[in-house]
């Protein structure tokens, strides 16, 4: 059974950090692709950022050069390091797992931003 389980929300002041983390499990063949989603009140989810097996990633534009992806020395681990945080940021967070064959969902964590 494919899990994906986020960590790492909660609630900072504008201008500050906060790193989420996301352990994978359960795909026999990996994860092709992991990357956080969030959603806020109101809107759609969006991507915020993702990382492929070979390494690529990719931004959404609102937060290039604040956050930053990458993937754990442990296998099928993404970290997601946000920085300059601003209150457009407050959402939640969802992680997501792309397989050879499916798509998955973590339970989402909460990251709220004061201003």
């Amino acid at each position: 059974q494919v899990q994906l389980v986020e960590s790492g929300g909660g609630l900072v002041q504008a201008g500050g950090s906060l790193r989420l983390s996301c352990a994978a499990s359960g795909s026999i063949f990996g994860f092709n692709a992991l990357g956080w989603y969030r959603q806020a009140p109101g809107k759609q989810r969006e991507l915020v950022a993702a990382i492929t097996s070979g390494g690529g990633t990719n931004y959404a534009d609102s937060v290039k050069g604040r956050f930053t992806i990458s993937r754990g020395n442990a296998k099928d681990t993404v970290y997601l390091q946000m920085n300059a945080l601003n209150p457009e940021d407050t959402a939640v967070y969802y992680c997501n797992g792309v397989t050879r064959f499916n798509e998955y969902w973590g339970q989402g964590t909460q990251v709220t931003v004061s201003s």
